[in-house]
């Protein structure tokens, strides 16, 4: 398969919303999706564990969830890593900092990465993957003890988010300021991969979307399985909903989970892949093969 383009057709945000996990089972049973990305501590959790038990061939992975949502763990013994109303605070940069200088926060951060694995591990589902909520697992000390950990729990496979944005603009157009953000973002993923792979752990080549969260449409996806690189593992990424309730408006605003539900389910997708001999599967798929 090396000389193949392989891709992988994922869902984050699994359990987040009753909206997300039916967009999930719909596109899982009757469209291309074979992955998705499971928030443990999310308000939906349970619902998804239950219709994941009942879709073997779906890849289900953890995301992480370090920000814009709520610890495994109680408040009580991560304090460091929440704001005033419990939530992990939504201020990368300075957490970024504290996480890589302050032992004390390191400590709790790496007891609630472990809290969510355990909890991941306790849902019996086999754990075909890693990433974490808005791709914080690009900041080193996240990487690090997501691996260290995770070799505890079987761990055999973290997404890398690289998207050159030569390739991006194949899709959209890209923003100045999201072009310099991708730039600055390089390095740390080149990093990541080699990271990754030395620690005999299996990575995607490709995250195509990135650029275009929330706006994966049927014409977007077609233009990036045009785009996937032969010879490399394309992850396409979404946040399908089968409708866009008030919880993920408020959360996501500027998100299309419809448009992406649609593309996911739509039949000229399916015939797309077979006719251009696109290899489709989740983590464990690949690196197994």
């Amino acid at each position: 398969m090396a000389g193949d383009r392989r891709v992988i057709f994922n869902a984050d945000d699994f359990g987040l919303d009753a909206a997300v996990n039916a967009a999930v089972a719909s596109a899982h049973r009757q469209g291309v999706l074979n992955s998705a990305s499971l928030m443990v501590s999310a308000a939906a959790a349970a619902e998804a564990i239950r219709l994941a038990r009942s879709m073997p061939n779906l890849g289900v992975g953890l995301h992480l969830t370090l920000v814009d949502g709520y610890p495994v763990l109680p408040a009580s013994q991560v304090p460091d890593l929440l704001d005033e109303n419990g939530r992990f605070s939504s201020d990368l940069w300075r957490r970024g900092f504290r996480y890589f200088f302050i032992s004390r926060v390191r400590r709790q951060l790496a007891a609630e990465i472990s809290a969510q694995y355990a909890a991941f591990a306790d849902t019996g589902l086999r754990l075909d993957h890693v990433n974490a909520h808005k791709h914080l697992h690009a900041h080193p000390t996240v990487l690090n003890l997501l691996i260290e950990i995770g070799q505890r729990f079987a761990l055999r496979a973290v997404r890398i988010p690289r998207e050159p944005v030569g390739l991006a603009r194949q899709l959209a157009p890209v923003s100045g300021a999201a072009a310099l953000g991708a730039h600055l973002l390089l390095p740390w993923v080149g990093r990541m991969r080699r990271v990754i792979r030395s620690q005999g752990l299996f990575c995607n080549d490709l995250l195509l979307g990135l650029q275009s969260t929330g706006q994966m449409d049927a014409e977007r996806v077609r233009r990036a399985l045009a785009t996937a690189p032969v010879g490399q593992v394309t992850e396409l990424y979404f946040h399908p909903a089968q409708e866009q309730t008030a919880h993920l408006r408020q959360l996501m605003p500027g998100y299309r989970p419809v448009a992406e539900l649609q593309a996911l389910c739509d039949p000229e997708l399916t015939a797309y892949l077979r006719a251009q001999g696109i290899h489709t599967g989740n983590y464990d798929d690949f690196a197994r093969s």
